[in-house]
């Protein structure tokens, strides 16, 4: 067994416990697992204070999430965690689908190239945390206490009181907002008397981690009725250290006791693998899911992220990827509020963002699972028509389900995107995920995203001949310097005088930001602290800069 999962963290007393009165803190998370943690570093990074209480003392037992998205690991370079992770992960691009012996069809999540990350990296969710704990012990403004339990949770008018238990008793703290990210079965969430609604699915599939030398490639392999286990479904992913995630589906009716046994597991195994290959079992669960949520994230000064705030089924990766999301979405407009910086509408925004995007990760899963287990003699004749059509016919492909993978909500209907934005109909739409782009900086090859610093990033392609108009433009935002990085990119080398000192220039060496974002002359995007975009215009004008800026931060009824 690695010695991740063998690795404790010891309660340290903290005069917080023996003090008066309740300290107060800025933020509190709730929760030390890869949400909660990402959320504190963000802060962090952002030089807000955060205390982050967990009630155990070690890292996720067994792999539990293993599927991380290109954009989670964008999150995880803005975190300066990514280098690890990068190292330890098995990158994958590529799925197989099968039914029965048959390979239905193969598909290529990147087959474009230029691009940054993988599709997805495999990595057992207990190196996550180990990663993550590493760069919080570098933040001198981020603690962690192993072994508090939260036991009481009052919301208050500006801010909420808990009551906490450790080794040594009970003690109380304040904080100005807390953040639950205690996983789907949030004591916080039961403590104040909420709930996730939903609908549980009739049906068990069984986890097995198997350590084993096999000669599978890295890439997603999903079984609909394999000969090895029969009116069924199976997955099959690579992991490192040789481990490799293997799920059966079992069926409403099985035993989970019995189908935990090792013996009945094994057995399973040698059906899939053959009686030749050696196995070891490194870690075996037995689950049903819920799609679920609550009806709100956002309650007064308490906030709810990741599985406290929803769950969804495993199909698709939607579950620790779409929580980073919430993470990384909640965290610069809390640092802004916290900085006096935010309008009344910034949390609002969190609120109806994440559950626009929540939804639609409910949707995409809810779908995977009535394709993947039919409900009924007539849907289970459709779906295995369709992978019939499937392998010969493309029309088929698109409606074969087996797990929509996850990739980040375009948020067009986001209160905070800027409504001038709605004359440029080409390039890359408001509410959506900055695309990455490569670039060249100074002589050396950088990555647009890696070149983002958390503020709001003006990006503005310039061509030669036309530059003064820009230039005079670029010289007015010169005063808003400190609150908006700049960053000018031309498709010509050389030196490019006009560029305001204090502003990047980059050199769009392949033409792939000017294709992506389908950029000319005076072509501006207005990038959010969490490489969201919230406006764009064919040309650039400082005051639209500086009216879209204050939207985005809540200033709604000041920029309508």
């Amino acid at each position: 067994m690695p010695d991740f999962q063998t690795r404790k963290f010891a309660w340290t007393p903290s005069p917080d416990e023996v003090a008066a009165t309740p300290v107060r803190h800025r933020v509190i998370i709730v929760g030390a697992g890869p949400v909660g943690l990402a959320c504190a570093i963000d802060l962090a990074q952002r030089g807000i204070k955060v205390l982050v209480l967990d009630e155990d003392d070690s890292l996720a037992t067994g792999s539990r999430a293993i599927c991380f998205s290109r954009r989670s690991l964008e999150i995880f370079e803005r975190l300066a965690c990514i280098s690890p992770i990068l190292a330890k992960g098995v990158s994958w691009n590529t799925g197989k689908v099968f039914f029965g012996e048959r390979l239905v069809y193969s598909f290529d999540l990147q087959p474009g190239g230029d691009e940054h990350y993988p599709a997805f990296i495999n990595i057992q969710q207990y190196y996550v945390e180990a990663y993550l704990l590493a760069r919080a012990a570098e933040l001198p403004a981020l603690e962690i206490r192993w072994r508090n339990r939260v036991e009481g949770v009052l919301n208050t008018r500006d801010g909420a009181e808990l009551s906490v238990t450790t080794p040594r008793g009970r003690y109380s703290l304040a904080c100005d907002y807390l953040v639950a990210a205690d996983g789907s079965r949030s004591s916080v969430r039961e403590i104040l008397g909420l709930q996730a609604h939903g609908h549980s699915f009739r049906d068990r599939f069984l986890i097995a981690d198997v350590r084993m030398r096999a000669a599978f490639p890295s890439e997603r392999w999903f079984w609909f009725d394999p000969p090895f286990h029969r009116n069924q479904s199976a997955l099959l992913h690579r992991q490192p250290d040789d481990v490799w995630r293997i799920d059966f589906q079992l069926g409403w009716d099985a035993d989970p006791v019995a189908e935990r046994e090792p013996g009945r597991v094994r057995e399973r195994l040698r059906a899939m693998l053959g009686e030749a290959v050696e196995f070891e079992l490194e870690w075996v669960s037995v689950y049903t899911f819920s799609c679920v949520r609550m009806e709100r994230f956002v309650h007064d000064r308490v906030i709810f992220i990741g599985d406290a705030a929803h769950s969804v089924s495993p199909f698709g990766a939607r579950g620790a990827n779409g929580g980073l999301q919430d993470a990384e979405n909640l965290a610069w407009k809390l640092a802004a509020v916290l900085a006096g910086d935010a309008g009344p509408g910034l949390l609002a925004s969190f609120d109806s963002e994440r559950q626009q995007a929540t939804d639609e990760n409910l949707l995409n899963s809810t779908r995977s699972t009535d394709f993947i287990t039919p409900k009924s003699v007539a849907s289970r004749l459709f779906r295995d028509a369709v992978l019939s059509l499937a392998h010969e016919h493309a029309f088929a492909r698109s409606l074969v389900n087996s797990g929509r993978l996850s990739v980040p909500a375009v948020l067009s209907s986001s209160v905070l995107n800027y409504p001038q934005s709605e004359r440029y109909d080409a390039g890359v739409p408001p509410g959506s995920v900055a695309a990455d782009a490569p670039l060249v900086v100074a002589g050396a090859e950088r990555w647009l995203l890696e070149l983002l610093d958390g503020r709001f990033c003006l990006l503005v392609y310039r061509g030669r001949g036309r530059e003064s108009e820009i230039d005079e433009q670029l010289r007015q935002l010169h005063s808003l310097a400190d609150q908006i990085q700049v960053l000018v990119v031309s498709a010509e080398p050389g030196e490019h005088p006009g560029v305001p000192q204090g502003f990047t220039f980059a050199h769009d060496v392949r033409g792939v930001l000017a294709q992506r974002y389908e950029m000319a002359h005076g072509s501006s995007y207005l990038l959010r602290p969490d490489q969201h975009v919230c406006a764009r215009w064919h040309g650039l004008q400082a005051m639209e800069v500086y009216k879209a800026r204050e939207r985005a931060l809540g200033h709604i009824a000041e920029t309508a």
